[in-house]
């Protein structure tokens, strides 16, 4: 099964899939591409301050597959409960703003928010290792 921090970084590159591939298809339905180009999306305008934030947000994500790597245990369990919970409440949020969303947004977030949650509940219930077996790591 691997050890933790394989576990929790393999999660972060699969949630980040995810995000990507949703915005991919965003990018496929005609109604939101064209408020893109608008450059208004349900009301909110696309500055480029709002797409520095957008870009700060993602490299949560981003940054744990390499951080859930590499970390010692405390400071990793904490990035993790950190970050998943943030990205969960954000996607959670995501939801009710806006318009009604899409059915493909809604299965992506789905599966986005159950992944975060389950980051959460992984580093939640990690336990720092016995010193014998840190030694044989």
């Amino acid at each position: 099964m691997g050890n933790m921090e394989s576990r929790l970084s393999g999660l972060w590159m699969f949630v980040m899939f995810n995000y990507l591939y949703c915005d991919v298809v965003m990018l496929m339905d005609s109604g939101i591409l064209s408020q893109f180009l608008s450059g208004k999306v349900d009301g909110t305008p696309i500055t480029r301050e709002f797409l520095l934030g957008a870009a700060i947000l993602m490299e949560i994500p981003i940054a744990m597959t390499v951080l859930s790597k590499y970390l010692r245990h405390k400071m990793n369990r904490r990035a993790n409960l950190a970050a998943g919970a943030l990205m969960t409440g954000v996607q959670c949020a995501t939801l009710f703003t806006g318009s009604t969303p899409a059915m493909y947004y809604l299965f992506f977030s789905a599966i986005e928010i159950l992944c975060t949650a389950f980051i959460v509940w992984l580093a939640w219930s990690w336990r720092e290792p016995d010193q014998c077996q840190a030694r044989q790591t």
